[in-house]
């Protein structure tokens, strides 16, 4: 019994020991394993097949992602039409070794922690995956090459590219054609206001230019669209195409940005043309109701009213300018406020003749010394007024000569205005010649005579009668002036021309020479001036009378 107890005891110690250890052992081996964890393998297979395997990460890069990336880059090497095998090497750096492509493209870079994965030195790696690479690309352009493929892809996109524009070019000849046969009815010229702004022949000229300038746009745009589709074919050339495609994109973005932040500007600028177009158009319709004098204001007259009226039209859009230009796109720009600078001091120094002539013209206009269709003398020019503008004064001579006056002219020079009194309240313009009679035909009879072909004159008023003045006394002759009214002082010379030719008749009817006193003295035996149709047979003048008898 003792010996059993015995053995039970010393059992029963070494089964303790031993769980002991086997404890302590397994507590051991987990300490290890939590420590060198075992690492997964990613493969870089760019070609199906395993290259290599990728064990470690490099910061927040990790071991998959690693390995996506370097199977990515070496396809691109193999997308490279141009490969070149001898441009791929192994740059050792300080931290790792790295396998580059013609100096700048890296490949992939080993880490010690690489080396030590697989126990072997990053050296002996580096030039291990070099090499592997390197064939494996090799390999695949010598049996799966997409030269051919991508020139296929050019020489395709090429013949689809001129299909385009051969289509294009068609659809754009139909429309000319059609517009051609059919300019009749589109072309029509543009006016406004009885202004011919362009005939139809010119209407036309010009559109068809600006359509051949939208058709060679329309093409090289859709060349220069179809340029990054051919130099993305090849991975060379690949760059160009985000180049190509940033020329036209980023203007458009800006572009549209632009009008994007500008919209509550233009619909600020909006209301802003719509309060003063309508602000406008009531100061229009009162000033109109002051020209057809249904509002009469005292010491305003009618004809004052569209004058002011463009006065206070140019002040208000002067004010709405000023208004607007604060929310105009690039108004705080240094260009845009030097070229407001610039585009002032040029109107200054180049307009000083124009302003004068503004002025004047506004000072002509509420002065009133004449209208548009008086009959005035400026100077030396005669003629009935046809246009008052803001700059010049148009007068249309007898002769219908246009001739035209700045208005700095007209206010520094005398005027005389012949129409000032002839309307229906007025007797009329006074119209006056003057002949010269000798001593020794009575007075009476010259006014009698002188009258008579006044009153014969066409165009010329009956009431108030036409009267004579003596306007000298002078040594061989007195000076007779005949003075008629008339309501037509824009005919002033066919009313001259009627009123001598009455003259005439009259004093060769009254048996009166019309001729210089000097003649009469010295003639000696010369007919008399007077038609024959005026004389009697036995008419003969005193003085050649007397001169005979002497």
């Amino acid at each position: 019994m003792k010996n059993k107890l015995l053995w039970f005891l010393a059992v029963f110690t070494v089964s303790f020991y031993w769980a002991s250890f086997a404890q302590k052992s397994n507590h051991d081996t987990l300490h290890k394993i939590e420590v060198k964890p075992k690492l997964k393998p990613y493969p870089v297979a760019p070609f199906k097949d395993t290259l290599f395997f990728i064990y470690n990460k490099v910061g927040s890069f990790s071991a998959e992602n690693r390995a996506h990336a370097i199977t990515e880059k070496i396809r691109k090497l193999y997308e490279d039409s141009f490969f070149e095998q001898d441009s791929i090497l192994v740059v050792p750096s300080d931290l790792s070794q790295d396998i580059i492509y013609k100096n700048d493209f890296i490949i992939m870079s080993i880490l010690e922690a690489d080396a030590k994965a697989e126990n072997q030195t990053t050296a002996f790696i580096a030039k291990r995956n070099l090499n592997i690479i390197k064939k494996a690309v090799i390999y695949q352009n010598e049996n799966y090459s997409l030269l051919p493929k991508r020139l296929g892809y050019t020489a395709l996109l090429i013949l689809i590219i001129g299909i385009i524009l051969y289509v294009v070019g068609k659809i754009f000849n139909r429309i000319k054609l059609y517009i051609l046969k059919n300019s009749d009815k589109y072309f029509k010229g543009v006016s406004y206001n009885n202004i011919n702004f362009l005939s139809p022949q010119r209407q036309q000229s010009l559109l068809m230019r600006l359509y051949g300038f939208i058709k060679i746009a329309a093409l090289i745009f859709i060349v220069y669209l179809s340029l990054p589709a051919l130099f993305s074919i090849f991975p060379a050339t690949e760059n160009y195409t985000k180049t190509l495609l940033h020329w036209i994109l980023s203007p458009a973005k800006s572009t549209l940005m632009g009008f994007i932040r500008f919209l509550p500007s233009l619909v600020t600028i909006i209301v802003i043309i719509f309060i003063f177009k309508y602000a406008i158009k009531v100061i229009k319709f009162f000033f109109d109701e002051i020209k057809q004098e249904n509002i009469k204001i005292d010491g305003f007259y009618s004809d004052w009213a569209m004058p002011t009226f463009n006065i206070i039209r140019l002040l208000l859009f002067a004010f709405m300018i000023v208004v607007i230009f604060p929310y105009l796109p690039g108004s705080d720009s240094p260009i845009f406020k030097g070229v407001s600078v610039f585009v002032g001091v040029l109107f200054s120094l180049g307009s000083s003749n124009a302003i004068a002539n503004m002025v004047a013209g506004l000072v002509i206009t509420y002065m009133r010394p004449f209208k548009i269709g008086d009959f005035i003398k400026i100077g030396d020019v005669s003629g009935e007024v046809i246009e008052k503008t803001a700059l010049v004064t148009r007068i249309r001579t007898p002769k219908f000569e246009d001739i035209t006056i700045p208005n700095s002219t007209v206010l520094s020079s005398t005027s005389t205005n012949f129409s000032a009194n002839t309307k229906q309240n007025n007797n009329g313009l006074l119209i006056h010649t003057t002949v010269t009679i000798g001593y020794d035909v009575p007075w009476k009879d010259i006014h009698k005579a002188l009258i008579d072909a006044a009153l014969k004159t066409e165009m010329t008023e009956k009431e108030p009668t036409p009267f004579v003045l003596q306007t000298s006394l002078d040594d061989f002759y007195v000076s007779y002036q005949i003075n008629v009214y008339t309501k037509e002082p824009t005919k002033q010379p066919r009313i001259y021309s009627s009123l001598h030719q009455n003259i005439q008749d009259s004093f060769n009817a009254a048996r009166i020479e019309i001729m210089s006193p000097h003649y009469s003295a010295l003639r000696d035996g010369n007919t008399t001036t007077i038609p024959p149709d005026y004389l009697n047979d036995d008419y003969e003048p005193s003085f050649f009378n007397i001169k005979n008898k002497s």
